[in-house]
């Protein structure tokens, strides 16, 4: 082998390792706190949305990408249809499995990384996901696997929150006080803007279909309300404040601004309510 070889081997060996370092972060992050607190509490309902726009049902096998605890692969298994949940987290598997019994749901819980999904070509009619693929940090492998285990004109859904929306706006809150990114790493709310879902999928799927919609969200009755319960619950969140916690000056500050970005969209108006902007986009896979 000679030294350009022996090199280029090295590189790839090395890639693999931070890779494998960078998932593994990924997957204790996700199981940091109660997302499915998160999942049940606040953002209930986008499950169900995106089943429904998935026309998920009887005779239908589908594949609910990065599912965390469930909230759209439990709703799609009550419609009839042939469900798995995957994700990289077993932690949020295993409550799934949990809520699962509770509802009735009958559909498979397995681990699989949204960058290297452990299905074959083909294997699905609809494949969706979340708010989960777009916290995978290639967002183009994430997406070439999504197309991948999809029939040709199979369905494609997403639910994503946008960058110019509060969740957007709390990681753009979070970003000066976070670790820095791994170098690749794209931001998860680009998977929000509808050109870069589009360029991800390019003319690899037709009928495509994208809706800014909005969750009402009455669960905070103080902006303060909003800053500990994500605090408590939500991975990126509490990843951010361990990673300044020697600096009290520091979280004080995140604390004040994650207050006011909680202010700014409502959390204090009087009634609670906020309105939380997402992507709603679904596509059939070219034939």
């Amino acid at each position: 082998m000679g030294d350009t070889e022996a090199k280029g081997g090295q590189g790839a060996a090395e890639a693999a390792a931070a890779d494998q370092a960078l998932k593994a972060k990924h997957k204790a992050m996700w199981a940091l706190g109660d997302y499915p607190a998160v999942a049940t509490e606040v953002i209930a309902e986008l499950g169900p949305v995106l089943v429904r726009a998935c026309q998920a049902g009887p005779g239908t096998r589908v594949l609910d990408i990065a599912a965390g605890s469930g909230n759209a692969a439990i709703a799609a298994a009550l419609t009839g249809a042939d469900v798995v949940a995957s994700d990289l987290t077993p932690e949020l598997l295993e409550t799934g499995r949990a809520h699962a019994a509770e509802a009735g749901a009958k559909l498979e819980w397995q681990q699989g990384d949204a960058e290297d999904l452990p299905y074959g070509d083909g294997e699905f009619d609809v494949a969706m996901s979340c708010v989960g693929i777009m916290f995978a940090p290639h967002h183009q492998a994430s997406a070439d696997e999504m197309l991948r285990v999809v029939r040709p004109g199979g369905t494609l859904g997403v639910v994503n929150w946008t960058p110019q929306g509060f969740i957007g706006q709390m990681f753009a809150t979070m970003k000066p006080y976070a670790a820095p990114p791994p170098p690749g790493a794209q931001p998860a709310p680009l998977w929000g803007d509808p050109e870069h879902v589009r360029a991800l999928f390019g003319d690899r799927v037709t009928d495509v279909v994208a809706e800014r919609r909005m969750l009402r969200v009455e669960r905070f009755g103080s902006p303060e309300e909003f800053r500990d319960f994500f605090k408590a619950c939500y991975g990126p969140t509490i990843a951010t404040y361990r990673f300044i916690a020697e600096d009290p000056e520091r979280v004080a500050a995140l604390d004040r601004d994650l207050a006011d970005l909680g202010r700014r969209f409502g959390a204090a108006d009087g009634s609670g309510a906020m309105e939380w902007e997402y992507l709603l986009l679904t596509a059939r896979k070219a034939d």
